[in-house]
């Protein structure tokens, strides 16, 4: 940890009071997206909230919402600081108030992209290979914020083939919400659904759960055997989302984090690994410019 702190502390040219908590603010609120249970989610950003806590030298705390909601909402009402947020619930946070949040990094992956996909996936022994083979059965959304486990797919799914809709009774028997990624992952794995739809990278093994996204999480906590799943259909290329910080904290709190959030891959790769949901190259800086697309899926989406 001490070298990560002296390294994020010359970058942004901290005084030594600064470090000792002569920053603007008197404590530091990161939120943590859903798509895994809270306690998980908690503990893989432990690392996080403690280098936060020294570099800044204020309280940190964690904050892990039910849904992507709470996050968004906590962005929004100023009562969080920092969060790793979907493209689309960055969406959400920009089209409802563009001055809210602003991003900074981006996680890439280990060919160097920042792209992701969201994977539809069934039970191995279910028969369902495809989408083909999914009609008239029940398929899982995960929360209606999130990118992978709802926007995309809600949008490029129906132009697979003419008759399929997200409505249930119509193609699908029934189209329902788990409520996050890792619900769907279990609700697939034990056969309460028939299909679903998560995120991952799309890099890698499949039996690893790909090198980073919902599924390697699952595997890493033991939730699911891969070999038990078999892939049925995969999005196009979706911008990862972004690591937001509140617009209106103070510059020199914005530059400590961007510069210990850049740097977390390099000085803790354990850190990195919980953090990034698998194996990545670390962040990278990145605008609201990667996300204007996404954005205007999602207003088309409300409309």
């Amino acid at each position: 940890m001490k070298h990560l702190i002296a390294a994020v502390l010359a970058t942004t040219a901290l005084t030594g009071a600064a470090h000792a908590g002569s920053h603007a603010i008197s404590e530091f609120r990161i939120g943590l997206l859903g798509g895994e249970n809270a306690q998980d989610r908690l503990n893989s950003n432990e690392c996080l909230r403690a280098y936060t806590e020294e570099a800044l030298g204020v309280p940190t705390k964690l904050f892990a919402p039910a849904d992507y909601n709470g996050v968004i909402q906590g962005l929004l009402g100023g009562t969080l600081d920092m969060a790793w947020l979907g493209a689309s619930s960055y969406a959400a946070v920009y089209i409802q108030d563009p001055e809210a949040v602003e991003p900074i990094l981006v996680k890439i992956n280990l060919d160097g992209s920042y792209g992701y996909h969201s994977i539809g996936f069934a039970r191995a022994d279910s028969g369902v290979d495809s989408l083909d083979a999914m009609e008239g059965k029940v398929f899982g959304f995960g929360d209606p914020n999130s990118t992978s486990g709802y926007l995309i797919p809600s949008i490029e799914i129906p132009q697979y083939k003419d008759g399929i809709t997200m409505e249930s009774g119509e193609y699908f028997g029934e189209v329902k919400f788990t409520g996050g990624h890792e619900q769907t992952i279990v609700a697939v794995n034990n056969g309460d659904i028939d299909g679903g739809v998560t995120w991952a990278d799309g890099q890698g093994e499949w039996e690893d759960g790909f090198n980073s996204g919902a599924l390697r999480k699952a595997v890493d906590a033991g939730l699911i055997d891969m070999n038990d799943l078999v892939e049925i259909w995969r999005s196009k290329p979706i911008p990862e989302g972004p690591v937001v910080l509140r617009q209106s904290l103070p510059q020199d709190v914005k530059d400590t984090m961007i510069a210990l959030v850049d740097g977390l891959h390099e000085a803790d790769a354990d850190c990195a690994y919980g953090v990034a949901a698998g194996e990545s190259l670390g962040f990278d800086p990145i605008t609201h410019d990667a996300y204007v697309s996404i954005v205007e899926a999602r207003k088309a989406k409300s409309n």
